[in-house]
C-alpha cells in the first residue's frame, strides 16, 4: 500500500520525467528517489515508469495512478490550509507554468512582491516554449496566450497586452528607414521558428505580410536579445521594453498587435483555498504590471 510520501515522489518523477529533476524539486538525492520509486512499484506490484535514455515516462499503470496521486496531493494541501487558517499568510510550494515572455519580463517582479508579503511561499516558475500540461500536473496553474480548446480546465482572462515592431536606435541609424510594412523587406527580421510555434496567437510575422525571418528561435528571450544587440527588427512585447531602453518601437500607427493572457487551472484545485488566494494575487499583480509597463511607453 502506498503512503502519501511515496505518492509525492511518484508525482515529482512523473512531472519532471527524470530522477534528477525530481530530486531537485524534492531536495533528495536522485539515487534515493530511484529507490523510493522501486519500493513503490514493488508495493503496488506494478511498473509505473518506462526507463529510456530520454527519461522516465509513465506506463499505463502509471497513468492510472496519476489522478489518484494528484487527488491525494490536493487533500494534503486542503488539510494544510484548514489547519493554518484562511486568514493567515500563504505558505508551501506552488508551481506556475508560463510562456517565456511573461516568465522573463512580468512574473519575476510580480512573484517577488507576493513572496515578500508571504515569506513562507516557495514558488517555482516553469518557463517553457509550449503549453504546460496541468492534466499531468506539470504545474499547479499556468499562464497561456489563448484559452484551451479541450480538457476539464478552468479559464480566467487576466489581461490584454500589446506588441509592436521594434529595433535599437543604433540599428535604425545604419539601415534604410521604415515608414510602412513594405519597407521591412529591406531588413533582417527576427521571429519564431515556424514549425515550433505552439500557439497560433504567436504567429506575429503573419500580421506583417512577411512569412519568413532570417533569425529565428522558439524563445522570446533569444529573439529579444537579438534585437537588443542590433541584429534586426522583431515584433516585441511592449511590457519587455523597460528591460532595454535602447530599443524603440517602429511605425506603431501601422502595426499594433493585441494579445491576451489567461490563467488556466485544474477544476479540482478550486476547492483549495491556498491556490485560490494565490491565483487572485497572481492575476491582480500581472494585470497591474502590464498596465504599469505599457503606460510608461506613452509618457
Amino acid at each position: 500500500m502506498a503512503d502519501w510520501d511515496d505518492l509525492r515522489i511518484f508525482l515529482a518523477v512523473a512531472r519532471s520525467e527524470s530522477l534528477s529533476g525530481a530530486g531537485k524539486a524534492l531536495r533528495l538525492d536522485p539515487a534515493t528517489v530511484g529507490r523510493r520509486i522501486a519500493k513503490l512499484e514493488q508495493a503496488l506490484d506494478a511498473r509505473l515508469f518506462t526507463r529510456t535514455p530520454q527519461g522516465y515516462g509513465l506506463t499505463d499503470e502509471g497513468q492510472r495512478l496519476m489522478p489518484h496521486a494528484a487527488q491525494a496531493e490536493q487533500a494534503v494541501g486542503a488539510a494544510r490550509d484548514e489547519l493554518q487558517g484562511a486568514a493567515g499568510s500563504l505558505s508551501g510550494q506552488i508551481r506556475i507554468g508560463a510562456p517565456d515572455g511573461s516568465a522573463n519580463y512580468l512574473l519575476p517582479q510580480v512573484i517577488a512582491e507576493i513572496c515578500d508579503n508571504n515569506p513562507g511561499l516557495d514558488v517555482q516558475i516553469v518557463a517553457l516554449p509550449r503549453v504546460v500540461s496541468l492534466s499531468k500536473r506539470e504545474a499547479d496553474m499556468a499562464i497561456a496566450v489563448s484559452p484551451p480548446a479541450t480538457g476539464r480546465l478552468t479559464v480566467q482572462k487576466i489581461s490584454d497586452y500589446k506588441l509592436h515592431l521594434a529595433a535599437t536606435r543604433g540599428y535604425l541609424a545604419k539601415h534604410p528607414p521604415i515608414t510602412c510594412l513594405a519597407d521591412l523587406r529591406q531588413h533582417r527580421l527576427i521571429g519564431y521558428i515556424p514549425d515550433l510555434i505552439f500557439d497560433k496567437e504567436l504567429d506575429y510575422l503573419a500580421e506583417t505580410g512577411i512569412e519568413t525571418a532570417a533569425l529565428t528561435s522558439n524563445s522570446v528571450s533569444v529573439q529579444f536579445n537579438w534585437v537588443r544587440h542590433g541584429a534586426g527588427v522583431a515584433i516585441v512585447h511592449d511590457f519587455a521594453l523597460h528591460a532595454a531602453p535602447e530599443i524603440q518601437r517602429i511605425i506603431p500607427d501601422k502595426l499594433s498587435l493585441t494579445r491576451s493572457f489567461y490563467l488556466i487551472r485544474h477544476p479540482d484545485d478550486r476547492r483549495i483555498d491556498r491556490l485560490n488566494r494565490f491565483a487572485t494575487l497572481l492575476a491582480t499583480g500581472l494585470r497591474r504590471e502590464v498596465a504599469r509597463l505599457e503606460a510608461r511607453l506613452e509618457v
